[in-house]
C-alpha cells in the first residue's frame, strides 16, 4: 500500500534533505502529486512516521524490512544544474551570434548602398563639370589671345634702344636725357620709373610726339 506524505515528512522518512526529495521527484526516482499548490510524496505503507501526540517533531521509524531508496548524488546534482547552465549559455550564444551576423549585413548593406550614391553624385558633378568646360573653354581661350595681344603691345624697350632711337632723329644724347626727365616729371605713362629698384621701364611707342 501507499500513502500520501509532505516533502518534509518524506525527507525525515527517508533521512534525507528537502533538496534531495524534489531532486529524485524531477528525476521521477519518486512518486509526487500536486494539490492546492503543495507537493505530497507517495511511499510505501512499509514506512512509517512516529508521531506521538505531543511531540513537536517527527521522528522517522523506519523498518529494517523496508526498501532502501538509492542515496541522494549531491555531485550529480550540481553537474546537472551546471549543464543546464550550459546548454542556456549555448543557447544565449547562439541568439548573439544571428543577431551579430544580422547586424553585419545590415551595415554592409548601408555601406553599399552609400558608396553607390556617393558614385551616382561624383558622375553627376563630372558631368555637369564637363558640360560647364565646354560651355567656358571657347570664351576663355578667346581672353586669352586677346591678353596675349594686349601683353604684346604693352612690350618694353630698354633705355639704350631709346637712345638709339632718338638719335636717328638727330637728338642728341643730353635732349634725350631731358626729354626722358620731363616724361616721368609729367606722368607720361610710357616712362615708367621705379625708385625702389631705380629701374627705368619705357613702352614700345613710335615716339612721334618727341621727335
Amino acid at each position: 500500500m501507499e500513502r500520501l506524505v509532505t516533502t518534509s515528512q518524506a525527507a525525515e522518512i527517508l533521512g534525507l534533505s528537502l533538496q534531495g526529495i524534489h531532486y529524485r521527484i524531477k528525476k521521477e526516482q519518486l512518486k509526487s502529486i500536486k494539490k492546492d499548490g503543495k507537493t505530497f510524496v507517495y511511499l510505501d505503507e512499509d514506512e512509517k512516521v512516529d508521531k506521538p501526540e505531543f511531540q513537536a517533531e517527527i521522528k522517522p521509524k523506519v523498518q529494517t524490512t523496508s526498501v532502501k531508496q538509492p542515496p541522494f548524488d549531491a555531485v550529480q546534482a550540481v553537474i546537472d544544474v551546471k549543464d543546464e547552465q550550459i546548454e542556456l549559455l549555448k543557447k544565449s550564444m547562439k541568439w548573439m551570434k544571428k543577431q551579430y551576423i544580422s547586424e553585419i549585413f545590415r551595415l554592409e548593406k548601408n555601406q553599399k548602398r552609400i558608396i553607390e550614391v556617393f558614385n551616382s553624385e561624383i558622375k553627376l558633378l563630372q558631368s555637369a563639370f564637363n558640360e560647364m568646360r565646354s560651355i567656358y573653354k571657347p570664351q576663355i581661350e578667346s581672353n586669352l589671345r586677346n591678353q596675349r595681344k594686349e601683353d604684346a603691345s604693352y612690350d618694353f624697350i630698354t633705355v639704350k634702344d631709346f637712345f638709339v632711337l632718338m638719335k636717328r632723329y638727330n637728338k642728341k644724347e643730353q635732349e634725350i636725357k631731358l626729354i626722358i626727365l620731363n616724361r616721368i616729371k609729367i606722368g607720361d605713362k610710357r616712362f615708367i620709373y621705379n625708385k625702389v629698384e631705380k629701374k627705368l621701364l619705357i613702352l614700345n611707342s613710335d615716339f612721334l610726339d618727341l621727335i
